[in-house]
């Protein structure tokens, strides 16, 4: 598979989310779509196999997802094989998601903040009003600094005898592209806020019971530069070893535990997208993050850790470095994620489901990932990947009319998941179990 170029073009700042740069990656014209696979996968694979195109996913088994430039759909259209369109012009899509909207009054208790993405510096600004609505009961934290240099900056949020308790961590952004897991940390972060002002019983008993840590933007120069230069970079910022020219580390996949337990998981290609690096940590945005998580740890310890990404709308658990390797809390992960599947679906109109298991056997391998690194080396009670929605009606390029349903779904979802933590869904600890070899 050949990696497609995108055109550059310029366009005008009045209609980005943020300055674009003259060299803008213009998607104009290009074409996303999802090709069925099933029983057909290797057949699929051969015809493609002719095309230059980007995949957009890595579940291939039912459907493979890919973005086509324009030159390249008639050949793809000779294939005859099923699919179909996603985005039918991917340029038009992200025009429109990065369009401001004039409703939102920069008030952090304006709900219309959730109908469209914002630039970097506000959703900062946004943090900063939540602490300053909470003062007694909140402090702005950091996990330190990027490559670039942005500040990882995060809100610790407590209850009415201190901070203290044991954590509840969350990453967003972790992959550039993918916008969605800050809107949804924002909201969390909102509603734990609002409610404990407004002495809401539930909220303020998940405050008094855990300090919640969240961090919105954990990869910013990867989530500024999607805004800047290419809406659909993935990586961190940060320059590939020796004389290469490529950029970026994956930083799930630069995590210490299992980083090189499997080479299916990662990539030794600094210009892949799933690039892991030249040893574990080596990105600034993991090393200070894994000094944070060890530092909880070593505190009152981690009871919930999840990383937000998007897209595919799974709940995933260690492990993910091999498929075949099972924790012995899989038993009450998996109830506990039936449950909140079974709660957003219910709470949502579009009956929004989640496929749920164990990472690399649900899913695909992956190593140096945190879930798999927060659990084990961080010792997290409970650790999970949460992919948001959708399921490929548009993949990355979420519409901001997608916003606020999303983020009051997961906001519903993670009440029902906090009421189970302390709960016991089988009996009995053992250590990790392997099926098969």
């Amino acid at each position: 598979m050949r990696v497609l170029a995108p055109i550059l073009l310029w366009l005008p700042a009045a209609l980005s989310i943020t300055i674009r740069s003259p060299s803008f990656v213009s998607y104009d014209s290009y074409q996303v779509v999802r090709v069925k696979t099933g029983q057909h996968l290797r057949t699929v694979q051969e015809k493609l196999s002719t095309l230059s195109y980007e995949q957009w996913n890595h579940d291939i088994h039912h459907h493979i997802d890919i973005l086509l430039a324009p030159g390249q759909l008639s050949a793809f259209q000779d294939l005859a094989i099923d699919y179909h369109v996603m985005h039918e012009n991917l340029g038009d899509s992200i025009t429109a998601e990065s369009e401001l909207k004039a409703r939102w009054k920069r008030d952090f208790g304006d709900l219309s903040w959730y109908d469209s993405y914002h630039p970097y510096e506000e959703h900062k600004q946004y943090f900063d009003d939540l602490h300053a609505a909470f003062p007694n009961n909140s402090e702005i934290v950091s996990s330190g600094s990027s490559y670039e240099g942005r500040d990882i900056y995060g809100l610790h949020l407590w209850g009415d005898s201190g901070p203290g308790k044991p954590a509840v961590l969350f990453h967003g952004t972790v992959h550039a592209r993918e916008w969605i897991a800050a809107p949804v940390n924002e909201y969390i972060a909102l509603q734990l806020v609002t409610g404990y002002n407004a002495g809401n019983n539930i909220t303020q008993l998940y405050l008094n019971k855990y300090d919640f840590y969240i961090f919105p933007f954990v990869n910013p120069d990867g989530f500024v530069y999607t805004q800047t230069n290419e809406r659909l970079w993935r990586k961190n910022r940060q320059p590939g070893p020796g004389n290469s020219t490529a950029i970026g580390r994956d930083i799930n996949r630069n995590w210490e535990f299992g980083w090189d337990a499997n080479p299916l998981g990662a990539s030794t290609n600094p210009a892949s997208q799933v690039y892991k690096g030249e040893a574990p940590s080596d990105a600034p945005e993991n090393k200070g993050l894994d000094k944070f998580v060890r530092k909880l740890r070593d505190g009152a310890g981690i009871k919930l850790f999840i990383d937000w990404h998007s897209y595919g709308q799974y709940i995933l658990t260690p492990f993910g470095y091999k498929e075949t390797l099972y924790a012995p809390e899989l038993g009450k992960w998996t109830k506990a994620a039936s449950i909140v599947s079974e709660t957003i679906r219910d709470s949502s109109d579009a009956k929004t489901t989640f496929t749920f298991g164990p990472s690399g056997a649900t899913l695909y391998t992956t190593t140096g990932a945190a879930p798999d690194h927060v659990y084990s080396v961080g010792r997290a009670e409970w650790s999970f990947t949460i992919e948001l929605p959708d399921t490929g009606d548009f993949g990355f390029v979420l519409p901001p009319d997608r916003i606020r349903g999303t983020v009051e779904e997961q906001w519903a979802g993670q009440q029902a998941l906090w009421e189970l933590l302390d709960e016991e869904f089988f009996d009995g600890e053992g250590p990790a179990i392997y099926l098969g070899m």
